[in-house]
């Protein structure tokens, strides 16, 4: 073994880090992804800067909705019928609460509570009130609803799709969401939606845009005073619905106003719904969001503890302000500041609700603000069961995208072509180049220098160089498992192969965990979709940088990849860009982007999504991108991972294909 090492630790260039170097590859991608995306936040800050006329703000907002709109895939057409009813009513205190029910499109059901003063005159002016990301939604804010209807506005608290009564994936059986809670729910809709091309934040805005829909049908609403409300993730929304609605006439956007350089330095990106593929790469922040309001009445509510970086709300108003000034209407954006963490805006409740009072005209005694609650908790359900789920069900967001999928004809492109589409929407630069440093030490331990940092590895070769490689890349099995005396790498090793097994990179850290169901690199992934890039696309130059080096240390081998479960796609890619991998053979793998958006639930999308990829190929086309060279398909997987037959993986495959298929493992 140690004359390995020092035969192998001759290959290495100066330069090189320690054999023994901490296994930090996902922190340099998180610091080389943040670098790009620094560079760009900073040119976009410079740009708004030099806005200081109503034309030069006017011409931005046009640019910056055109291009928000363009990337999540345009707005559903609100052109269905609302289909409202009203299930049930109850009296509080100054005010009555009806249970209503209406579609934000044909079939997609919101439960709501509409509260509508008692004792004053209307018509009332109107606030829309989006919940935070919790799983009791609406009931969240009974409160502040009770005190707008209390002060003269009507106020409409709806559940968000994946809270309340509007749990995606309710699973009866056991009285959750398989999505475990809204931000999980957001999570797996979030990137099944982005194989069609389109983003979740289209169907947030779409539900807002629908409640207020349904306010003005009302009788009791004066359409010409509606406004906005949220904190966290209703937050998110209201910021969206104020930015692309015209006729929120004054919004308050709680703990979620920001900017991207104080988030990413902090606790990084967090929902689906608040990330977009390419947002900060194509020259866009938080603050436009906000801007894009202007120059309406628009309050901006922040907690000095926040998880939200406090530095970066008062960067992002400072700016807003800036670009409200250019109108000359900087006194119109406030900004409302209490101590406390996330969410812990109660302090300043009636702080927010003058706001609306001054802006949307009500009239009326004020009353101050009471943490009112219903007289019980089921009270406030509009479904008989308490889920939409159970109560006859309805349209959901994955039902909603299967048919957008559906309608999308995957081209059969010759083979340059699918080329040419993975390196445009995974970010890959899919070409070899200088091999990279690498250092070897004690039993096999390899540190690869690589452009988005170092990477860990494990070599062990045959006793006679034999002219075969194998690259192993395993997301499931730790490196010094593989490497054991007894593991997968010496048996192949026996066998007369040179075997290389490389982490994937970003499988080495840890990160809040929205849901078992979209793992650990849910973050990562969409930090890398903010900044233009794709985990797949990184991980593709990862292992094409890693077959330079395997070409250097026995040239004229032939190569062969390896992979198992979510690296089976990027393995595919990755031989697709490079004609020295000879061979692929996929394990545990999936074999369909198409069969990920046709299931209700899709796990672990986040290591292998492609935004927009069915409009360009599908897993079948790579295969056939590879020009003959053998695919072996060892018990594939559908996306929920059960095993495919034959059959179903020979409807998947394309004309013109080299494949095989295996029920199990073989040694190659």
């Amino acid at each position: 073994m140690m004359r390995t090492a020092l035969v192998l630790a001759a290959l290495a260039l100066p330069g090189a880090m320690p054999a023994e170097a901490k296994d930090d590859s996902r922190s340099a991608l998180i610091a080389a992804l943040d670098k790009a995306a620094d560079a760009r936040l900073d040119a976009r800050a410079a740009a708004v800067a030099r806005i200081a006329t109503p034309a030069a703000a006017d011409a931005r907002k046009a640019w910056v909705r055109a291009e928000i709109l363009k990337r999540i895939g345009g707005l559903p057409p609100r052109t269905g019928p609302l289909a409202a009813k009203v299930t049930g009513s109850f009296a509080g205190k100054g005010f009555r609460v009806e249970k209503v029910m209406f579609d934000a499109m044909p079939g997609q059901h919101i439960t709501a509570n509409l509260f509508v003063p008692t004792g004053r005159t209307g018509p009332y002016p109107a606030v829309i009130v989006a919940p935070g990301h919790g799983p009791n939604g609406k009931a969240g804010n009974y409160a502040f609803a009770a005190s707008f209807a209390r002060n003269g506005i009507v106020a409409l608290a709806y559940d968000i799709v994946g809270e309340g009564e509007r749990m995606e994936y309710w699973d009866a059986m056991t009285g959750r969401s398989r999505g475990e809670r809204p931000t999980g729910d957001h999570s797996i809709a979030g990137f099944q939606t982005m194989l069609t091309g389109d983003h979740l934040a289209r169907y947030f805005i779409n539900e807002e845009m629908r409640g207020i829909d349904y306010l003005i049908s009302r009788r009791e609403v004066d359409a010409n005073r509606i406004g906005a409300f949220g904190c966290s993730g209703g937050g998110t929304a209201t910021a969206y619905v104020a930015a692309m609605d015209d006729r929120v006439r004054a919004a308050g956007v709680a703990c979620y106003v920001n900017d991207f350089k104080h988030l990413l330095a902090g606790p990084g990106p967090q929902d689906g719904e608040q990330s977009i593929p390419g947002f900060i790469s194509s020259g866009l922040d938080v603050p436009d969001w906000v801007e894009l309001a202007a120059p309406k009445p628009y309050a901006v509510i922040s907690t000095t503890e926040d998880m939200f970086p406090f530095e970066g709300a008062k960067a992002a108003v400072a700016e807003a302000r800036r670009f409200w000034g250019a109108y000359g209407k900087a006194d119109r954006l406030e900004w409302y500041t209490g101590p406390g963490p996330h969410g812990a805006i109660a302090p300043m409740a009636n702080r927010i609700i003058d706001f609306f009072r001054r802006n949307l005209r009500a009239t009326g005694p004020v009353v101050p603000f009471e943490r009112l609650q219903p007289p019980r908790p089921e009270d406030v359900l509009v479904t008989p069961t308490g889920q939409i789920a159970t109560s006859g069900g309805g349209t959901t967001i994955a039902d909603i995208n299967r048919a957008r999928a559906r309608a999308i004809v995957t081209p059969d492109s010759p083979p340059a072509r699918v080329r040419e589409a993975i390196r445009a929407l995974t970010g890959a630069k899919g070409l070899s180049g200088a091999a990279p440093d690498a250092d070897i030490g004690e039993a096999g331990r390899m540190t690869l220098a690589l452009a988005n940092g170092p990477l860990q590895a494990r070599i062990k070769r045959a006793a006679e160089p034999s002219g075969r490689i194998l690259l192993l890349l395993d997301p499931g099995t730790p490196l010094d498992a593989l490497a054991a005396s007894n593991g997968r790498m010496a048996k192949l090793a026996a066998a007369g192969w040179t075997v290389v097994a490389l982490q994937p990179r970003g499988a080495d850290g840890s990160e809040e965990i929205k849901s078992s169901l979209v793992g650990d690199q849910n973050l990562l992934a969409l930090r890398a979709l903010l900044v233009g890039r794709t985990l797949t696309g990184i991980r593709i130059d990862d292992v094409i940088a890693t077959i330079d080096w395997l070409a250097r240390l026995e040239p004229g081998a032939r190569i062969t990849v390896a992979a198992s479960g979510t690296m089976g796609p990027i393995a595919l890619q990755a031989a697709a860009l490079d004609p020295r991998i000879a061979a692929v053979r996929l394990t545990g793998s999936q074999v369909s982007f198409r069969d990920a958006v046709s299931r209700p639930i899709a796990p672990d999308l986040p290591a292998i999504a492609v935004p927009g990829v069915l409009k360009a190929y599908d897993l079948r086309d790579v295969i056939r991108a590879l020009d003959g060279r053998p695919v072996e398909l060892v018990a594939p997987v559908d996306p929920v991972g059960v095993p495919l037959r034959e059959t179903e993986v020979t409807r998947l495959m394309p004309k013109g294909a080299t494949w095989s298929w295996s029920a199990t493992e073989m040694q190659p």
